[in-house]
């Protein structure tokens, strides 16, 4: 596998995962069946100009150059249509179903979008609660996740 082949896993790795260390993103290509070292993905991270964002969990993590929120907020969308059924208001709970296996990474991509009404996720297999400040909050995200599903419906 070429040098372009890496690089361009590399970006879709940290635009799907939140990877915080260049061992992270080593193994993480290792996954997907590419055998480097460590001063290749150092020089491939220098290469891309990627940069460290904050993650909605405080933690660092790799992203591309020039990720903004609205990046997140796109990317978010885009999940949502990948893998959302149903998004329904709890309380402060907003509930979003998925195909049998999708949660985790609907979840994965709920929190890094940070999301200001989001406080936190907990996913299971088809099921997220997500859950938000207040009541008045989760109507209003019910309202922007929904809107999500009907961008691009005829």
């Amino acid at each position: 596998m070429n040098r372009r082949e890496r690089q361009n896993a590399i970006l879709e790795l940290v635009r799907e995962r939140a990877l915080s260390t260049q061992a992270e993103v080593a193994s993480a290509l290792r996954e997907n069946g590419f055998e480097v070292v460590q001063t290749t993905v150092s020089r491939d991270i220098s290469d891309l100009g990627l940069v460290k964002v904050r993650a909605p969990s405080g933690r660092l993590v790799y992203a591309p150059p020039g990720t903004s929120d609205g990046d997140r907020l796109r990317a978010l969308g885009a999940a949502m249509r990948r893998y959302a059924l149903t998004v329904e208001p709890a309380g402060a709970l907003v509930v979003v179903t998925t195909p049998s296996g999708y949660a985790n990474a609907l979840a994965q991509a709920v929190d890094e979008a940070g999301h200001p009404a989001i406080v936190g996720t907990v996913a299971g297999d088809n099921t997220i609660f997500v859950a938000t400040r207040d009541a008045i909050a989760a109507q209003s995200l019910r309202d922007e996740l929904t809107g999500y599903l009907l961008q691009g419906a005829a």
